[in-house]
């Protein structure tokens, strides 16, 4: 099983999109909230130059937005 990390806030709806795709698909996570979590913004800044969320790593591999392809094709779906 993948290792999934969804960086996000509770204001973004690209956020939540996401993490009801996750759902759906049975795709379990942990979920970040940056906007309560400065070490996590930080990181997750560090990684990959971004400050807009959602983000979400994949086996520490990041994904900026919500890039259903990639997604897809980094968790093995569809």
């Amino acid at each position: 099983m993948k290792k999934v990390i969804v960086f996000g806030t509770p204001s973004c709806s690209w956020c939540r999109k996401l993490k009801s795709y996750l759902k759906e698909n049975r795709i379990h996570y942990r979920d970040i909230d940056v906007s309560k979590n400065s070490k996590a913004a930080r990181d997750m800044v560090r990684k990959t130059g971004q400050q807009g969320v959602p983000q979400m790593w994949i086996d520490n591999r990041p994904v900026v937005g919500f890039d259903k392809a990639k997604i897809d094709k980094m968790l093995d779906l569809k």
